[in-house]
């Protein structure tokens, strides 16, 4: 790979003694990462089941290595289920080291295509608010498919530009993630088309972006709230620099330390003339020290006496009425779990299990608010794939569980009618919850020996 001559210069700057052992790392394979879904299964569950090789990734408790020429855990069944995440390791660590807890109300400002947003929400452990936004609402619509998958019912999907947001939301959120778009230094190795683009918008066009953007979003952190900010670049002016800035705009904001890791290396306030010591509690991460790409991280923490206002959540809910809510309570007696009626609402046909707490929206460009249910349709209501996939197999009386070796599990994936054994038939008709093992898939129709293929024609194998 042939590196720009001013790109090499930086990193001698930055790495002194131990640029030629990252010149050698670049020119190695790139790491292929698995970041298990802990809100469907937990780890140790997840590494009896699983049928490929992997090996921990030290910095991310939840995360693996695996080999990318041998093994394709994209075309296997689990991934279909939700219960993995397909990332670049260190691309893994700003959401693990943005400490969540549960009923937190969480902003990922730059989400698509949803690998930090999918992590965010599994530490919600379905409860709080995740709103998660992409400008671009092509990169939204991925986000959205993965945020399905994953199963997770409280977020909200806005397709918005952050002084939009800003009108919105402030003071509103306790935890903000920012993966902030960069020069993309750090993916060289994984995506050299990088660096043409580098060519074209190098670090100074970044940074300006960068600060527009934390312009923008400091204000929507609530007092005491957390911020993370990163970038997969090693340019000083987009990551100490940017740090800098945000020390700047907002004297409230300090920078704390985060988990380390033997392999990390400490942020460098001197590649920017700084004497701000807190910016050595930042997290540079570098391909000839970790096995992995590119990255940078900075955790803040905006102080309790900031003189911030506080917007209230406060909505009511128009709930299901008349045929809708018969048709609904019809489908429901066969579930195993309580939807709140409060919580309910329907748009021309399509149904919505609102988050608990959610700001008005009008005026916002969104694509899903909440959980999609389902549609109503002539005398009947129809459950969505997003249903299933936000279900456990418990949760659903008729369930069709198919063993992960069992060929129908592929033919159902890729939109094939079923024909079931004899036991399986002797089930009730109608809605079946399909599952591989215990891991809701999709719905299926069933009528005596036959299973009508509900899996959602977007998703579907090739």
């Amino acid at each position: 790979m042939e590196l720009p001559v001013a790109f090499c210069d930086e990193m001698k700057r930055i790495l002194g003694d131990e640029y030629e052992d990252y010149l050698k790392s670049m020119e190695g394979t790139r790491k292929f990462g698995l970041r298990v879904n802990t809100a469907k299964i937990s780890v140790e569950d997840f590494l009896k089941i699983s049928p490929f090789e992997l090996t921990p990734i030290p910095y991310v408790k939840n995360g693996f290595y695996y080999d990318g020429e041998k093994e394709q855990p994209a075309k296997h069944p689990y991934y279909f289920a939700g219960l993995y995440y397909l990332q670049d390791p260190s691309a893994m660590t700003p959401a693990s080291r943005l400490p969540i807890e549960e009923n937190d109300v969480v902003l990922d400002l730059c989400a698509a295509p949803g690998g930090k947003a999918t992590e965010l929400a599994a530490k919600l452990h379905g409860t709080g608010l995740l709103i998660a936004n992409d400008i671009s609402s092509k990169r939204a619509k991925a986000l959205l498919k993965n945020i399905e998958l994953f199963g997770v019912e409280n977020s909200f999907i806005v397709t918005e530009y952050p002084k939009k947001l800003a009108e919105y939301f402030t003071g509103f959120f306790d935890k903000i993630l920012i993966d902030a778009p960069c020069s993309g230094e750090g993916m060289f190795r994984k995506e050299p088309s990088m660096v043409k683009a580098w060519e074209q918008n190098g670090p100074e066009f970044y940074a300006a972006l960068q600060e527009d953007i934390l312009k923008q979003a400091l204000p929507m952190l609530k007092p005491g709230g957390m911020l993370l900010y990163s970038t997969c670049t090693f340019s000083p002016l987009e990551d100490e620099g940017t740090v800098q800035k945000i020390l700047s705009m907002n004297p409230d904001m300090e920078i704390l330390p985060m988990e380390g890791y033997e392999g990390f290396a400490s942020g460098k306030p001197e590649l920017i003339g700084s004497t701000e010591e807190s910016i050595r509690n930042c997290v540079r991460i570098f391909p000839h020290r970790v096995d992995g790409e590119g990255h940078f991280l900075a955790l803040f923490r905006k102080k309790e006496t900031a003189d911030e206002p506080v917007v209230s959540c406060e909505q009511t809910r128009s709930g299901l009425r008349g045929e809708e809510k018969e048709l609904w309570e019809a489908f429901s007696k066969n579930l195993n779990r309580t939807f709140l009626p409060e919580r309910m609402e329907s748009k021309n046909g399509m149904v919505y299990y609102m988050p608990k707490e959610l700001p008005k929206m009008r005026g916002l460009r969104f694509l899903r608010s909440g959980l999609f249910v389902g549609e109503m349709k002539k005398k009947r209501f129809e459950p969505s794939q997003s249903l299933a996939m936000a279900l456990r197999a418990e949760d659903y009386k008729n369930c069709l569980r198919l063993s992960v070796n069992d060929e129908r599990v592929v033919r159902y994936l890729k939109g094939e009618t079923l024909v079931l054994t004899d036991e399986e038939a002797a089930a009730k008709d109608g809605w079946q919850l399909v599952c591989v093992e215990d891991y809701p898939l999709g719905w299926g129709k069933k009528n005596k020996h036959n299973l009508k293929n509900k899996y959602h024609s977007g998703w579907r194998m090739v």
